[in-house]
């Protein structure tokens, strides 16, 4: 019999596989290929492959005992199914995504060769492949490796004017910024997504719900204001289940611990991660305590994210109420011991998030509220600097002033709404 009529066989039995699917019978239509030579044994594997991929199996089980066999039994000859091997990694990388296996799946496409010279992939197809990656792996919280392969795919995005690959990236990119608690740009990142038109909507609105958490968590001071604004401003934003907590730090109000215990409720675990403080920071905030009272709180510093965005949003909200404030009494507001207290208020003026100074005699923290409203304010919803006329005092005049500046911010919104919709050439 020759080669011909065996590979026409072959390729017979391969075809008729997807109807009875087992490994018995898949091991032993590949004994039979074994036996000829490599051009049989292509076409005969070509022909599997192509079954195995299209097929759909009602025994999931059984569909990936089936790849997983046939790459075990075409590894040793990867050189020579190449491409065959790639497009059974694609279909099992399929089928355990189904079942949520993340990290299987992605460990599954990153087995792919992707600088190979037997198979080229050009470079929208490499990107693809990245992405997908760093997705599941962000599914499975694995955000260290994840940032590697997004590393990766930075190299490749300008590759592609794909729109759906490039929202897939951004949303990978905020995702990550949020692991790494970069909360800020990662609530810039959210707001971006949250305005793109090709997003179902339902999508958008998420995008903005996590705008606000990661908003929320990020550091005190005019930036933070600036992304709230732009959050605050958005009239979605209304209808999400964390508006109270937005309104709240938006406007400058201490947070009470029942609203904080709601929206702890509402994060995600790494959005709870425990804090630590440094070594010279613990022995600032015991060593200034000569002057503790009974009453005073223990605490050294806060312990968790949240915890620590509560209290420096609950100091920049006292030096709304203060003109200054006693240690002790800082430290009883944000449940402090008194050096602590000073501590926290001290690195956040070195930082520029908070404009007052400190006097050590007195043990007192004076807040400079001189500007500092329409530096986090005035500019919060994007209109760069600001003139303000002079302040006559007069209370009208203010919310005239006021009105106009709001209105402003409305129309960029709305402008920028309609960039984003296709509605407005720039």
């Amino acid at each position: 019999m020759d080669n011909q009529l065996i590979s026409q066989q072959l390729q017979a039995r391969a075809r008729s596989f997807a109807d009875s699917p087992s490994v018995t019978e898949l091991a032993d239509i590949i004994s039979q290929a074994d036996k000829q030579n490599l051009v049989v044994q292509k076409q005969v594997v070509s022909v599997l492959v192509e079954v195995i991929r299209d097929a759909s199996m009602q025994d999931a089980e059984v569909h990936k005992d089936a790849i997983i066999h046939l790459l075990d039994t075409l590894q040793g000859r990867s050189s020579s199914f190449e491409e065959q091997i790639s497009t059974l990694r694609f279909k099992l990388a399929d089928l355990l995504e189904a079942e949520e296996e993340w990290s299987e799946a992605a460990r599954t496409l990153i087995a792919i060769p992707q600088d190979s010279t037997q198979r080229l992939l050009s470079e929208k197809e490499r990107l693809v492949i990245l992405i997908r990656i760093v997705r599941l792996l962000l599914e499975d919280e694995d955000s260290v490796q994840a940032e590697t392969y997004q590393s990766r795919a930075a190299l490749l995005i300008n590759s592609t004017d794909d729109q759906a690959t490039v929202l897939q990236y951004k949303l990978c990119q905020a995702r990550i910024m949020d692991y790494n608690r970069k909360f800020l740009e990662a609530a810039s990142r959210y707001l971006e997504l949250s305005w793109a038109g090709d997003i179902d909507e339902e999508e958008r609105k998420q995008m903005l719900s996590f705008a606000v958490t990661c908003a929320v968590l990020a550091p005190a001071g005019p930036n933070r204001s600036r992304v709230l604004a732009s959050i605050y401003r958005d009239e979605r934003s209304a209808s999400l289940p964390t508006y109270n907590i937005l309104s709240k730090i938006f406007l400058d109000q201490i947070l009470r611990s029942a609203e904080i215990h709601e929206f702890e409720k509402t994060l995600k675990p790494h959005q709870l991660a425990q804090v630590s403080l440094s070594t010279n920071d613990r022995l600032a905030s015991v060593g200034n305590d000569d002057e503790s009272h009974p009453g005073d709180s223990k605490r050294t510093g806060p312990s968790t994210v949240l915890d620590r965005a509560v209290m420096e949003h609950n100091l920049l909200a006292s030096s709304k109420v203060y003109n200054n404030i006693s240690f002790r009494g800082l430290g009883a507001l944000l449940d402090l011991a008194p050096g602590a207290a000073e501590t926290m208020a001290r690195k956040m003026i070195e930082q520029g998030r908070l404009k007052g100074h400190i006097d050590q005699v007195e043990r007192l923290i004076w807040f400079d509220r001189g500007g500092e409203e329409d530096n986090s304010q005035g500019k919060a919803g994007g209109l760069g600097e600001v003139e303000e006329a002079e302040d006559t005092g007069a209370l009208f005049t203010k919310q005239w002033d006021l009105q106009i500046r709001h209105t402003a911010a409305n129309v960029e919104y709305l402008v920028q709404h309609l960039i984003a919709k296709g509605l407005v050439k720039t």
